[in-house]
């Protein structure tokens, strides 16, 4: 059920649009495809570095402001990627007030370079989807034994180089699993591509739908992302081969932080505040001033009821996801066949489509299902029902389920994969039952997975847009819907409160999950 959206755009390839599908061979679908894989290059190396670097840094060294920064630089994960592209446009563009106090300075021509360009574009992305690899990666860090560390020391190993040699490969599901987070995000992304002048084939979808009114020939070319999708989790998992990640001597603490003294320390400060100044701070700032420029033509009640149906829906998309990702993840484990690897990632392989996209392929199941109940209704009654799934809450439930599963699947079976499978021997040689087994060993320690899969999807939620706007029952709003609408007809300053509350919303949930899972297993 929950891979019909992307099956529906994958069988829009039964019937090809030629004209298209010429036209874009003759023009730009070269570019388009290599934008796309130097855009997916870029973002997972960026990611991989600054996310990875930063969790080592905070989990194994004691520096100043490691204790800010160790929940802090979780923050960005609030902060929808179109936001902060259109922040830090309005701040570092060649007419926003950076280059202009430059040009005031220095009394000369000097421009910063061209944020509109790829390494932008791989910036605001790195600088958004960078908190997945650090929130995955420190878990993994802070899950490991101070026993394994100390021996590769007691080998000879430096700590740079026990790092590299055990505690990284240790951790390679986790960050394996947030770098593709990281990647399909990116391949997803067009507000920011868009803002940026970036083209890629998630762009390439949109001109498509909305230039060409070629909804079939849209889903065929996103159909591309989905071959980039499936591409990254094959790959991902042939690199990893026949390893196998568990600890089976993990009793005693974890590790312990070393102290940076000097110079080494407030480096270590520095670079780890920039990054948050960078990701957070910066564009937060941006936006209050631009909230504080239009406070008088936003009301009080408008906002709260756009507050409560985002959080109400993001709450339950968060609670399905969840529940489902553990269904699929469990029977991973249970019974790793062909047949069952193979459905969990049919079934995980919406997060690389669009929300717009995803929505069209929702849209089909919803329609045919409406017409099987008119027709009965009509049969049974005399009178059909009308349209009782189509634009309901339930379809809309259904497409943020279908898009963000992905989330929860991959950070739960992350979890589940660094857990002995004698383990579970044991428990069932005791008596336990499968799910009992699941409830009292399992649960307890994933519990840090479980949380990060939940607070990921439920702010993944409240930032999506397309999907919303398309499915979403008449009358019902939401904050990223009012940043939409605002930010189409380029009314920045009035689209700030919205985008703000976006930001103030994702992070109480946030810093709870930060705060449970700094907690030693």
């Amino acid at each position: 059920m929950i891979a019909v959206p992307s099956l529906a755009v994958l069988g829009s390839l039964a019937h090809p649009a030629r004209e298209v599908w010429a036209h874009l061979w003759r023009t730009q679908l070269l570019e388009l495809l290599g934008n796309t894989l130097a855009l997916l290059a870029g973002v997972g190396a960026g990611t991989l570095v600054v996310g990875a670097g930063l969790a080592w840094l905070v989990v194994t060294y004691r520096f100043p402001g490691r204790a800010v920064l160790e929940w802090a630089l979780v923050l960005p994960l609030a902060v929808p990627a179109y936001v902060i592209g259109f922040a830090f446009l309005g701040l570092f563009d060649f007419t926003g007030p950076v280059q202009g106090a430059l040009r005031r300075w220095t009394g000369t021509g000097v421009r910063l370079p061209e944020l509109r360009s790829y390494w932008g574009v791989v910036l605001m992305m790195t600088l958004v989807f960078y908190p997945y690899v650090y929130l995955l990666a420190r878990a993994a860090f802070r899950e490991q034994g101070a026993a394994t560390l100390e021996t590769a020391r007691s080998l000879g190993r430096s700590r740079v180089r026990a790092f590299i040699e055990v505690t990284l490969p240790l951790a390679r599901p986790s960050i394996a699993a947030g770098v593709s987070l990281a990647m399909m995000e990116a391949l997803a992304d067009f507000g920011t591509v868009a803002t940026f002048g970036y083209r890629t084939l998630t762009e390439a979808v949109y001109r498509v739908w909305y230039g060409m009114f070629d909804r079939t020939a849209a889903a065929q070319v996103a159909s591309l992302l989905l071959l980039f999708a499936l591409a990254l989790l094959v790959l991902e998992r042939s690199l990893r081969g026949r390893a196998r990640f568990t600890q089976s001597q993990r009793r005693g603490p974890g590790v312990t932080p070393l102290a940076l003294a000097g110079w080494k320390g407030w480096a270590a400060t520095g670079a780890g505040f920039a990054i948050l100044a960078l990701a957070f701070v910066l564009p937060v700032v941006q936006l209050i001033v631009w909230a504080r420029d239009a406070s008088g033509r936003w009301r009080a009640s408008s906002f709260v009821t756009l507050l409560g149906n985002t959080l109400v829906l993001a709450a339950l998309a968060a609670v399905c996801a969840l529940a489902l990702a553990l269904v699929l993840a469990y029977a991973t484990r249970l019974h790793p066949s062909a047949l069952v690897r193979a459905s969990a990632r049919a079934a995980s392989m919406g997060y690389a489509l669009p929300g717009a996209v995803i929505a069209v392929g929702v849209l089909v199941p919803l329609a045919w299902l409406d017409r099987a109940v008119g027709h009965a209704a009509g049969w049974a009654l005399g009178h059909s029902a009308g349209l009782v799934l189509t634009g309901s809450t339930a379809g809309l439930l259904f497409a943020y389920v279908a898009r963000f599963l992905s989330v929860s699947f991959q950070t739960l079976e992350a979890s589940l994969t660094k857990i002995p499978a004698s383990l579970d021997d044991a428990a069932r040689s005791l008596g336990a039952s499968i799910g009992g087994t699941l409830r009292r060993i399992h649960l307890p320690l994933i519990r840090g997975g479980v949380l990060t899969a939940l607070i990921l999807v439920f702010v993944e939620t409240m930032k999506e847009m397309p999907a919303t706007l398309l499915l979403r029952p008449l009358g019902l709003d939401t904050l990223a819907i009012a940043v939409w609408e605002r930010t189409s007809e380029s009314l920045w300053a009035d689209a700030a409160a919205p985008a703000l509350a976006i930001v103030a919303a994702g992070l109480i949930p946030v810093l709870v999950v930060i705060r449970l899972s700094s907690k030693r297993p």
